[in-house]
């Protein structure tokens, strides 16, 4: 399965407004591992930056001088996540700017729902942990994720935190560096890369209880069966012959001392 971890910073907070993209950034998961591949790019929005917006991410207009508009990188972007799930947190509000940004364009009109699912992870969190706080820095304090870089937003920064984030709320693993064996990256010609081979041959081991052991759990079996009354679960079942009830094997030869 291959998901795409979004974020976008924007120059304010309505697109209906004619708020506009600077910044999109994305890493790319494929079967819950990172690839190591990303996608990320400021933009110039051709209008001033609010200064509320500027206080959460320190993107000034005169940064993004020289830096490509949407429509610049726009086939590109599409070509990263096409077929991808989009992983987003709050993601009506980046949804919403890149559809503003693709309705700009020229020609057949698209949306991201046309070209991606997309999981919101804030909706995800709400169910998980109703009645607290579920912003991107809630989260990593819950599941103990490392956020000390996150002085200001970072459309690529807050990328790769909510891909940890969201491997650790959804019962994966808890950060992209702890996979044991990444993906490579994909080839120049966007090809998805193999899997990792399969180790075949490993002979595992095979721990089989011993005598005693299968004496002490028929024992503790009797014991709970008593206590119950004899409401326990294996009394339906076909009756288990224990290691007391089983014959007893054969002597072995005893061996020559010769």
């Amino acid at each position: 399965m291959r998901q795409i971890v979004l974020d976008t910073e924007t120059t304010g907070l309505e697109p209906e407004l004619n708020h506009r993209v600077i910044e999109i950034g994305c890493v790319e998961l494929v079967n819950r591992r990172s690839t190591g591949r990303s996608f990320q790019r400021y933009l110039n929005p051709e209008r001033e930056i609010e200064d509320g917006a500027l206080a959460v991410h320190g993107i000034s207009r005169t940064d993004l001088d020289g830096q490509p508009r949407f429509a610049d990188i726009a086939e590109e972007l599409l070509a990263f996540l096409a077929g991808a799930e989009l992983v987003i947190h709050n993601a009506a509000f980046d949804v919403a700017f890149l559809d503003a940004e693709l309705a700009r364009l020229p020609g057949e009109r698209r949306q991201v729902a046309s070209i991606c699912q997309v999981l919101d992870t804030l909706s995800l969190a709400r169910e998980l942990h109703p009645g607290k706080s579920n912003s991107l820095d809630a989260l990593c304090k819950r599941y103990g994720i490392d956020n000390s870089a996150r002085e200001l937003h970072g459309a690529l920064l807050d990328a790769r935190i909510l891909a940890d984030v969201y491997l650790a709320m959804t019962g994966g693993q808890g950060a992209l560096e702890l996979a044991e064996a990444p993906l490579p990256a994909h080839a120049v010609d966007g090809a998805r890369p193999l899997r990792a081979p399969l180790r075949l041959g490993v002979p595992l081991p095979v721990l089989a209880a011993t005598p005693e052991e299968l004496l002490a759990h028929e024992a503790m079996l009797a014991a709970i069966a008593k206590a119950s009354g004899g409401r326990v679960l294996w009394a339906a079942m076909e009756p288990r012959e224990t290691l007391a009830s089983a014959p007893p094997r054969a002597a072995e030869p005893q061996r020559s001392s010769a």
